[in-house]
C-alpha cells in the first residue's frame, strides 16, 4: 500500500507541478529560443474562419470585432460557417454584411468538423485562423498570430484563452478561469521548450497546406488538428498576446456537460494519436504530449481514489503499528479528508450559485477529475457524437 500511495502520489505531483518545473529547468539550461527579427513586410493573406451554429445573438458583436482587427483589411477574409443554423444567422449576415464576409451555409446539420472540412475547401489563402463565434478577440490578435509564421518551422499557432469572471462569479467560473491561467503558463513553457500540445479552438491558426481532413465524429477537432501538424514535424507556437475572451459556463450543470464532452474527446484523441507515443520518432513531442496531456487524462483521475484508499488502509494500520510513519499516514489521511470535504462543500455552494474562495480550488480540481472519469464512461459507451453541443455561458460578455 505504501508503494501504491507513493507511486500514485508521484504521478499526480509530477503531472501538475513536477513537469512544469522540469521544463522550466530545461529551458534555463538550454537558453531562450531565438526571437525572429520583426518583419513589417510579412503580411500574408489570411482567412478568419468562424463556425457559427445558431449564434445569431453573438454575431453583431463578433462581426464588428472581426472587422476591427488591425491586420491589413485587404489581406484578411472572413468566412462564417452557419451550417445547420435555424435562428436566421445566415440571413442576418447576408443582409447586414454580405459584401464584406463570406457565408458557408446549408440546411443540414452535419456537425462542426464536417463544416470545418467544407470550409477549408473554400480557403485560398496560405493561412487559416479559427475562432469561435461566442468569443471576442483583442484587436491585434490576427497580427500577433501571423507574425509567428515567419518561422518556416512553425506549422500552427495557438492564441490564449481567457475566461472573464467577476467578483460575484460562481465557483465553477472562478475555477475555470484559474485553470486556464495555469494552462496558459504550461503552454508558454511547452512552446519555449519545443511545441505546445493542443490548441484551444477559441483561437488558433494553421498553414492551409498542412490541414488534413478530420474524421467527422471527432470531438476535440482543435486538439487533433494541431497535434497532427506537430506530428508532421512542425512546431505549434503559442502567442499569449493574441487572446480570445469568453464568459464562463452559466451553471455547474453546463460546465459539467462541457467537461464530460471534452474528457470523452480526450480519450478519443489519445486513441487516434497513439502514434505520438513513440519517443524514438517524435522525441520532445512525445515527452510533452505524455506529460501534459496523457498523464492528466489517463492516469491522474485513477490515481486520486487509489491514493485515498491506500492512505485509509495505512491510517487504520497505524493504530497497531510502531512504525515512525504511522502518525504521518494518519495526518495525510486527515488532510485528504479535509480537502475532499472542502470540495463537497464547494459543490453544495455551487448548486446554490454561491462562492467561497477557500473551497473553489478543491472543488474544481475534484470536479474536473470526476468529469474525466465520466467522460471515459461516455467514450466507452460510444455515446458521443461530433455534432455541436452548445453550452450556456454566463449572461453578459462583460467587455
Amino acid at each position: 500500500m505504501e508503494i501504491v500511495l507513493a507511486a500514485c502520489g508521484c504521478i499526480v505531483l509530477y503531472t501538475y507541478f513536477g513537469y512544469a518545473l522540469i521544463v522550466w529547468i530545461l529551458i534555463r539550461i538550454r537558453g531562450q529560443r531565438p526571437v525572429l527579427k520583426t518583419d513589417t513586410a510579412f503580411m500574408p493573406d489570411v482567412t478568419l474562419i468562424i463556425p457559427a451554429y445558431n449564434e445569431r445573438a453573438f454575431l453583431p458583436l463578433k462581426v464588428a470585432n472581426s472587422l476591427g482587427q488591425t491586420y491589413s483589411p485587404d489581406r484578411i477574409q472572413f468566412l462564417f460557417v452557419t451550417e445547420g443554423s435555424t435562428d436566421g444567422s445566415a440571413e442576418f449576415l447576408l443582409s447586414e454584411y454580405g459584401s464584406r464576409v463570406k457565408i458557408l451555409g446549408g440546411t443540414e446539420r452535419l456537425g462542426k468538423v464536417a463544416a470545418m472540412n467544407r470550409a477549408m475547401q473554400q480557403v485560398t489563402t496560405p493561412l487559416a485562423i479559427f475562432t469561435d463565434a461566442n468569443t471576442i478577440l483583442n484587436t491585434q490578435a490576427v497580427e500577433k498570430i501571423v507574425s509567428h509564421f515567419r518561422d518556416p518551422e512553425v506549422g500552427a499557432v495557438a492564441g490564449e484563452k481567457r475566461i472573464l469572471t467577476n467578483a460575484s462569479e460562481s465557483a465553477a467560473g472562478s475555477g475555470e478561469g484559474l485553470y486556464w491561467k495555469y494552462e496558459s503558463l504550461l503552454k508558454q513553457l511547452d512552446s519555449e521548450l519545443y511545441t505546445i500540445v493542443g490548441a484551444a479552438g477559441e483561437l488558433f491558426a494553421i498553414r492551409t497546406e498542412l490541414y488534413e481532413p478530420v474524421e467527422t465524429d471527432t470531438i476535440l477537432d482543435d486538439f487533433v488538428i494541431s497535434l497532427r501538424i506537430a506530428g508532421q514535424g512542425y512546431r505549434v507556437a503559442y502567442e499569449p498576446e493574441a487572446f480570445a475572451m469568453e464568459r464562463p459556463s452559466f451553471s455547474i450543470v453546463d460546465e459539467q456537460k462541457r467537461k464530460i464532452r471534452i474528457a470523452a474527446g480526450g480519450f478519443q484523441s489519445m486513441v487516434r494519436l497513439k502514434y505520438l507515443l513513440n519517443p524514438f520518432r517524435y522525441g520532445w513531442l512525445t515527452f510533452e504530449y505524455v506529460s501534459h496531456r496523457v498523464m492528466r487524462w489517463a492516469l491522474v483521475p485513477f490515481c486520486l481514489p487509489l491514493i485515498l484508499l491506500a492512505n485509509a488502509y495505512l491510517a487504520i494500520e497505524a493504530f497497531s503499528s510502531p512504525s515512525p510513519w504511522a502518525h504521518g499516514w494518519s495526518a495525510l489521511f486527515i488532510l485528504q479528508c479535509l480537502f475532499y470535504t472542502a470540495a463537497w462543500v464547494g459543490y453544495g455552494l455551487e448548486k446554490k450559485r454561491l462562492k467561497w474562495a477557500a473551497v473553489f480550488i478543491p472543488f474544481y480540481f475534484t470536479f474536473m477529475n470526476a468529469c474525466i472519469l465520466a467522460g471515459l464512461a461516455r467514450y466507452l459507451k460510444g455515446a458521443q457524437s461530433g455534432t455541436w453541443e452548445k453550452v450556456r455561458r454566463a449572461d453578459e460578455m462583460g467587455i
